[in-house]
């Protein structure tokens, strides 16, 4: 039996995606984030040290990482399926944007998130023009510039095909979905990259992201 821990507004919305797209049985274990800290309950340290979310248990092995997890459920019960052909082309670009979504795509979307929090965070008057001050120059000196380039990238790579691996849909679109919807939430992402709304608004309309929507509950990112 395959259980996901499942933290509301969190990365693990791609796992329950990718089990309805496969069509495997499997199990929800809900937790909440703390309503202040947004951070995740202790209770999740009992499932896995780092007590992060996703976290999944397959037959007694706690699997964690996002990617680690995709990878790993898509060759075991995948038949085929949301991969390409090992050795093939589509193959060395299905194993890129499995890693680069979070290796490269997520850490400026963190640090916009971190750093606009910041700016909202309850601290003395007289701290607040110094704390907006550092936050503005952060961003607009280094993470608007990363953000940029990056969604620039996506959507160039986008340009000549509906799906990030190739002319297929993949575990990499699934993987890929949460840096670009986190862009579109707090990071500008708009019609004006016509190519990444596209397939935003193609990974969206899948019966089994909507099914997942439905087994796991609001999601709606933060920020």
């Amino acid at each position: 039996m395959i259980t996901v821990h499942h933290l509301n507004n969190s990365r693990s919305q791609r796992v329950l995606w990718l089990l309805e797209e496969l069509e495997l049985p499997y199990e929800i274990v809900h937790y909440q984030r703390d309503p202040k800290t947004m951070l995740a309950p202790r209770e999740l340290r009992q499932v896995h040290p780092l007590g992060k979310s996703p976290v999944v248990t397959v037959d007694g092995l706690t699997l964690a990482e996002s990617g680690a997890i995709l990878e790993t459920l898509t060759e075991r019960y995948g038949q085929g399926r949301l991969a390409p052909p090992a050795g093939s082309d589509a193959a060395v670009r299905y194993r890129y944007w499995l890693h680069y979504a979070e290796g490269s795509a997520m850490p400026p979307l963190l640090l916009k998130l971190v750093f606009d929090q910041l700016e909202k965070a309850k601290m003395p008057f007289f701290a607040r023009p110094i704390a907006r001050g550092i936050s503005a120059k952060a961003k607009a000196a280094f993470i608007q510039p990363q953000l940029s380039q990056h969604l620039n990238f996506m959507e160039a790579e986008l340009a000549g095909r509906d799906w990030f691996a190739g002319d297929a849909f993949t575990a990499a679109d699934i993987q890929m979905s949460f840096p670009v919807e986190a862009a579109k939430a707090r990071a500008g992402l708009n019609e004006r990259r016509p190519h990444l709304m596209g397939w935003l608004a193609r990974v969206q309309a899948r019966p089994a992201y909507r099914r997942a929507l439905e087994r796991g509950g609001p999601y709606q990112l933060i920020g």
